[in-house]
């Protein structure tokens, strides 16, 4: 017996992405925007149809992804509906235990909205130990996790389409 498989491409053409950016740790965010950018733009998305929305910090992440996720991000007759979400933010360890509540709410309530919504959501918020890390992942040998995260996206979002019957 062959199972039916199914394989989403990564070609963006068409779809709508949401970006929800934390404004917190800019010099990380704005790094890791770049790289969900340029993987957007190298795979065939539409400039005009990438929707960025800036929140104060790791913690507003989760409400301006639902937000977005429920088409709140439009005009009254015209709600916004993204494809799928990016979330991009960085926490960094300090010395209090306030980073590892604040990760674990942030990770959990993404999952809890792409599971309520439907729409995929690419977690692109760094949970590093200080700022060296973030700045490595954001952009170093290891890669843009704003990157992978913008595949990650369109990828899920191709899935969405071929698993309801679209593209």
């Amino acid at each position: 017996m062959t199972p039916r498989r199914i394989a989403p491409s990564t070609d963006g053409t068409g779809r709508r992405v949401g970006i929800v950016l934390s404004r917190f740790n800019n010099r990380v965010t704005d790094v890791l925007l770049s790289g969900a950018l340029d993987a957007l733009a190298r795979h065939g998305a539409n400039e005009e149809r990438i929707i960025l929305v800036r929140v104060p910090g790791a913690f507003e992440i989760p409400q301006g992804v639902r937000m977005m996720a429920q088409g709140a991000c439009g005009r009254a007759n015209a709600p916004i509906r993204p494809d799928a979400i990016i979330a991009l933010g960085a926490l960094v360890r300090g010395e209090t235990p306030h980073f590892d509540h604040l990760s674990a709410v942030v990770t959990r309530d993404l999952a809890q909205i792409a599971a309520e919504t439907g729409v995929p959501i690419a977690d692109g918020v760094l949970t590093c130990d200080t700022l060296e890390q973030a700045m490595e992942r954001a952009g170093g040998k290891g890669g843009n996790k704003g990157f992978s995260c913008a595949m990650t996206a369109i990828e899920m979002a191709n899935l969405r389409g071929l698993l309801a019957g679209g593209r």
